[in-house]
């Protein structure tokens, strides 16, 4: 993965959220959210420490995230408006995960192999391996929930692969409304 190195004055700040997912931690820079780490901070910040930013404050930026999330979780935000840092995402990968992020709403659902013909995915043979590609690309996504590769299924439908656990990302789902809210 190429990174772009940090301005002179770049900094980042961490924000902790307790969701009904559980904690989720999120960095954020001046140019927008650079990493959420579904296991809270820790793997959010080491994210961030691939740049080398220098932790600051950065007040706004931190209550707006907590605004965003808390309005998502609420069940009020269908889309979030926070801006990305995209420098943790480069070639193929933020490719689709820029495609995901524009196309797939909340509520809805797309297979790897759908995402794949999305992003037009001609460079791997075959829908398999194309789907196994933006599979690879969405295990390795900084910004999950926000670029929401928990809408992302297995061609029958089934859920498959989650850096969260499979657990989280039906609960996402439910919240969505994209599958029953079970017992189960």
């Amino acid at each position: 993965m190429t990174v772009e190195p940090p301005a002179e004055d770049e900094t980042r700040a961490t924000v902790e959220l307790s969701t009904p997912i559980g904690p989720l931690g999120v960095v954020v820079t001046r140019r927008g959210v650079l990493a959420v780490g579904l296991d809270g901070l820790p793997g959010a910040e080491s994210a961030a420490e691939a740049l080398e930013l220098r932790p600051g404050a950065l007040p706004a930026a931190v209550e707006r995230v907590r605004a965003e999330f808390g309005a998502y979780f609420d069940g009020r935000l269908r889309r979030f408006s926070l801006p990305i840092d995209w420098r943790l995402s480069s070639g193929y990968a933020r490719e689709v995960r820029e495609k995901l992020y524009a196309t797939v709403g909340y509520g809805e659902t797309i297979s790897y192999g759908g995402l794949a013909r999305r992003v037009n995915d001609t460079e791997v043979e075959g829908e398999f391996g194309a789907a196994r590609a933006v599979g690879r690309a969405m295990a390795t996504n900084p910004v999950p929930v926000i670029v929401p590769c928990h809408r992302v299924l297995a061609a029958d439908g089934s859920l498959h692969g989650f850096g969260g656990g499979l657990e989280m990302k039906r609960r996402l789902l439910a919240l969505e409304g994209a599958v029953p809210d079970t017992l189960f």
